[in-house]
């Protein structure tokens, strides 16, 4: 089918071809922005954490489970206060995913990478992996957590590194 015949076909439709796969997408006329807002409470040491570039989760002190992200109550226990750990800096990669349709709000960025890496204490952190060249991602490579500055945004935020 030829590009004009589809064209044609969604003429008075708010329909686009996409440029990467040439099927067809609806593109809504409205713009949609969200913002969110969420009570940090308990947890905001976790974001002081990340600003002095450690990577906070949380345990039990009664059943000993960690947990990541970081939350207050124990749902095994039903206790809460729980201890503050710093997350070990190094893990294995579990399982990635090389993103090339990105949200729109996402669309500044290059394709990336997200990925699952497993840490000590049976962690489990999903992020993104920051690596030049993505042929070189391989399931079980040792990996870092680090914490940089995501711009343009300006704010921390953690990651994986090779």
């Amino acid at each position: 089918m030829s590009e004009d015949k589809k064209r044609n076909d969604y003429e008075n439709l708010p329909i686009i071809l996409d440029k990467k796969l040439g099927v067809p997408i609806w593109s809504d006329v409205r713009e949609l922005k969200l913002k969110y807002k969420m009570p940090l409470g308990k947890i905001k040491g976790f974001f002081t954490a990340l600003s002095e570039e450690k990577i906070l989760a949380t345990r039990c002190p009664k059943c000993e489970r960690t947990f990541f992200p970081p939350q207050v109550d124990c749902p095994y226990c039903r206790i809460n206060d729980l201890d503050w750990i710093e997350v070990p800096k190094e893990g294995i990669l579990e399982t990635y995913t090389i993103i090339t349709i990105k949200p729109t709000t996402f669309q500044h960025y290059e394709d990336y990478v997200l990925a699952i890496a497993s840490f000590e204490n049976n962690v489990k952190i999903l992020t993104w992996l920051k690596i030049d060249d993505k042929d070189k991602i391989k399931i079980g490579m040792k990996v870092k957590l680090t914490v940089s500055k995501r711009l343009p945004e300006g704010y921390y935020i953690y990651e994986l590194t090779p």
